[in-house]
């Protein structure tokens, strides 16, 4: 947290430097034309008296050259003295507004720009307020439109304007809201009566753009230009015609409003290995307690284990139908987890559910499809990213897989999705169904707070090793550090992790850039092909709080993890880039927020949840 917040005052700090050099080399220009200008005057005067004079002329024209160059002898008036001040005022002026910008963003959860200016703020102050506010400036309320201009203003609400957002909390008991995702901006023009979404950007000035651009309210009497509407419903109201449109619940963007959808995780062994509904009496029951508190729904995770056990491309859904039924029956609503991982190996797991068996018979005669770390030691917990792209899992392909069985469930619940039961699909992308290596597996030893081990050892992941090492031009950096301690190992105590140590030397940073690119593909991979499955509905991935060493200079936990995420390098850009990519809504799990505090051996981590989720928050 420190880190980001120094770089954004420094950046506040550089700004305001330009900016002030800007101003003073401006008042220099200004003040030379000036003196410039007078000087001009009194020689053309002399040159009208004296025409007759050469001698004059030329004296004329050396004064002349003198005062157009910089540099020469004519200098602005105003003393160095007032130039220093105004340049002090103008940087505290400056930090203070970045220190109130940096306030606003820590703990007013504000989403404000590097460089914003007082604009931004008035702006987010608006929307939290209820108002909406279009990109030109033009705010009014979001429910009162007397306010609005009915000028070609409302253009720029358009379905690529991110920026328009109303903080208004909608009324959950609105007649005709749908579950289905929607954008900040789709909500609020269907928040309103009489918004209309034109199809071309407000800023395209083609003649097709201009002449979508016509006021929203017309007299009765008067033909307006047809416009692009929103499905809805046309009223005369005291001789005005208002398009009327229906409300639109968005499934995900709830920023700024009170409203927060509540979705309870059913037992981890609600759905047995002979994919059985366990208890069906008792989570009926349960269900109905859910919803006489209003909860919005449950999640629910889809195993791979369970489903495709026995035989490749075989899926067994009857215990997930009848618990569907179940939800829906309820007017419940369902985020389901696609499960391609163990359950039984971390901390918080009751139950125990393996890989499918045929692929752990493949793991038997080929272990190098698992993680593996240094030692050798294979992790049955999540397939290795090397064989993403390798057909060993009998003729497909891992990503293969994984489109197969997504794809059997889009086509098993169709109707599920159709009625917007299923609000949303999570894509498991590595152990506990988190985007990461499974650095830390408890079953090989590991204990808070230990470091982790590299998870690159296997003859697949290696191979791409050797190649990325070859194409760099230096085929001995193909391999893992052998300085970078054990599970249970500290930052302090390894020559690869330690303050000035090897994680950032050339070789550390070429093997540090390849590891986290290779997470960053296997879930820019799936996530594509996810998309491709679910067309049309909103899936996420989540992201885990590796918050334990966050104050040192190295992060190490979180770079054998696969986070490239040193003191010096924001590691979650890449991640946030590949998520919006594909229209991912991201999950991200930090807990202990307040724990550290109880407990001095987490102190003594030097861990930050607080300034991981801050970080991980300003994309």
């Amino acid at each position: 947290m420190q880190k980001l917040l120094g770089a954004s005052e420094e950046d506040d700090e550089e700004e305001m430097e330009m900016d002030v050099k800007e101003e003073d080399d401006e008042d220099e220009e200004n003040g030379e034309k000036h003196i410039a200008a007078q000087m001009m005057m009194g020689i053309d005067g002399v040159m009208a008296s004296t025409s007759s004079s050469s001698g004059q002329f030329q004296h004329q024209q050396q004064l002349q050259e003198q005062v157009s160059t910089p540099g020469g002898g004519a200098r602005r008036s105003r003393p160095l003295e007032e130039k220093e001040r105004t340049k002090l005022r103008e940087r505290h002026r400056r930090a203070i507004t970045a220190r109130i910008l940096a306030g606003l963003r820590r703990h007013g959860n504000y989403n404000l720009r590097v460089r914003a200016d007082i604009n931004d703020v008035i702006a987010a102050l608006a929307r939290e307020a209820g108002w909406v506010v279009l990109p030109d400036g033009t705010t009014f309320p979001s429910r009162s439109q007397g306010s609005r201009p009915a000028g070609g203003t409302s253009a720029g609400m358009t379905s690529s304007s991110s920026q328009m957002v109303s903080q208004q909390a909608p009324p959950t008991s609105l007649p005709g809201a749908s579950s289905g995702y929607c954008t900040s901006a789709e909500y609020n023009a269907c928040h309103m009566k009489g918004v209309f979404m034109p199809t071309p950007s407000p800023y395209d000035l083609s003649s097709s753009a201009r002449s979508q651009s016509s006021g929203m309210v017309g007299d009765g009497g008067e033909q307006t230009e047809s416009l692009p509407l929103i499905a809805g419903s046309m009223e005369v109201i005291n001789d005005k015609q208002i398009i009327g449109l229906p409300p639109k619940l968005p499934e995900r963007d709830f920023a700024g409003t009170p409203y927060v959808p509540v979705f309870v995780m059913l037992p981890l062994g609600v759905i047995n290995l002979k994919c059985e509904l366990v208890d069906p009496d008792s989570l009926l029951k349960q269900l109905r307690v859910l919803k006489s508190i209003n909860v919005d729904g449950v999640m629910v995770d889809c195993w791979w284990g369970i489903v495709e056990a026995h035989a490749p491309q075989e899926y067994n859904w009857n215990g997930y139908r009848r618990l569907f039924q179940m939800v829906r029956e309820l007017k419940l609503k369902l985020q389901v987890v696609m499960s391609f991982h163990e359950c039984g190996v971390n901390v918080g797991d009751d139950v125990c559910i393996p890989l499918p068996h045929w692929v752990a018979e493949i793991g038997r005669s080929n272990p190098d499809i698992f993680s593996t770390d240094r030692e050798g030691r294979r992790n049955p917990e999540c397939l290795s990213w090397g064989i993403d792209k390798e057909r060993v899992l009998r003729g497909r392909t891992a990503v293969e897989v994984y489109f197969d069985y997504m794809r059997s469930f889009r086509v098993e619940f169709d109707e599920f999705f159709e009625d917007g039961i299923i609000s949303m699909v999570e894509v498991g992308l590595g152990p506990c169904g988190e985007l990461r290596y499974p650095s830390c597996p408890v079953k090989h030893g590991w204990r808070y707070p230990g470091i982790g081990e590299f998870q690159c050892y296997d003859q697949y992941m290696l191979k791409s090793l050797r190649k990325a090492a070859e194409m760099r031009g230096h085929s001995f950096w193909a391999r893992g550090p052998d300085n970078a301690g054990s599970y249970n190992s500290q930052p302090h105590e390894t020559g690869f992790f330690c303050d000035g140590g090897d994680y950032d030397s050339y070789y550390g940073r070429f093997f540090l850039n390849w590891y986290s690119q290779v997470l960053v593909n296997h879930g820019d991979l799936v996530l594509s092909l996810a998309k491709l499955a679910f067309t049309g509905s909103c899936i996420a991935a989540k992201l885990p709080g590796i918050h334990w060493w966050y104050k040192t200079a190295s992060h190490a936990a979180e770079l054998t993890a696969g986070f490239y995420n040193p003191c010096n390098r924001d590691g979650y850009t890449a991640i946030v880039a590949m998520l919006q990519k594909h229209g991912a809504a991201l999950n991200f799990a930090c807990a202990e927020l307040h724990f550290l505090e109880q407990h001095e051996d987490l102190r003594e981590a030097l861990a930050d949840p607080q300034g991981l989720v801050w970080q991980v928050k300003q994309f």
